[in-house]
């Protein structure tokens, strides 16, 4: 089989794949392609706080930075106590001899070394990804998110930018429903809005 088509088979793959965490956080937690989607949102939001306009290379990166985990799975804070990853051999393997294979192994390796403003606002938005679905998680009563919001506190001082620290701030105090219930909804703006402005 051509390489470049067994490269999106095993890439769609990772829809499937729970990152590990969901066996201590909730059965539901983001998958790896969840988990991506996001951080490559966060990353766009980053990058324009922090001014840096060309932002292809960093969606590019941000789309790489976990796929070698199809190969080698992904390891939460406990598990990496006791097992080593091979993820650049697993980005080797999954990317070799297909028509990505020069591109986005290098954007992985220069994600993994940390030393571009790209790879760094990847990283942080990388790591506001948990903060954001411990917040969910805290919304929806799973007592968890709050025992890790102490855990979490070391985030702030290992974040690269000054946009992803402000915007950490931001997730500790945020309420995860208020882009529903403050936006235009019926209550407000909708068939519900004459009666609720009657009381």
């Amino acid at each position: 089989m051509n390489r470049d088509l067994e490269f999106l088979y095993e890439v769609g793959c990772l829809r499937r794949q729970q990152r590990s965490w969901s066996h201590f956080l909730y059965p539901d937690a983001a998958s790896n392609t969840d988990h991506t989607f996001r951080v490559m949102w966060t990353a766009l939001i980053l990058a324009g706080r922090e001014n840096i306009t060309n932002t292809e290379r960093i969606l590019k990166m941000a789309l790489v930075h976990d796929v070698p985990e199809g190969r080698t799975g992904d390891t939460n804070y406990l598990s990496r106590q006791y097992v080593e990853e091979n993820n650049s051999q697993a980005v080797s393997d999954i990317f070799g001899q297909t028509i990505l294979e020069q591109e986005f192994s290098g954007l992985w390796q220069e994600y993994e070394k940390r030393e571009t403003p790209e790879s760094k606002i990847v990283k942080d938005a990388d790591t506001l990804d948990v903060d954001l679905e411990l917040a969910e998680a805290m919304a929806m009563g799973n007592p968890l998110g709050e025992k890790f919001k102490e855990h979490r506190k070391i985030v702030s001082k290992m974040l690269f930018t000054k946009s992803a620290k402000e915007l950490w701030e931001e997730i500790q105090s945020a309420d995860p429903h208020a882009w529903h219930l403050n936006g235009r909804n019926r209550f407000n703006g909708g068939d519900w809005k004459d009666f609720k402005d009657k009381e």
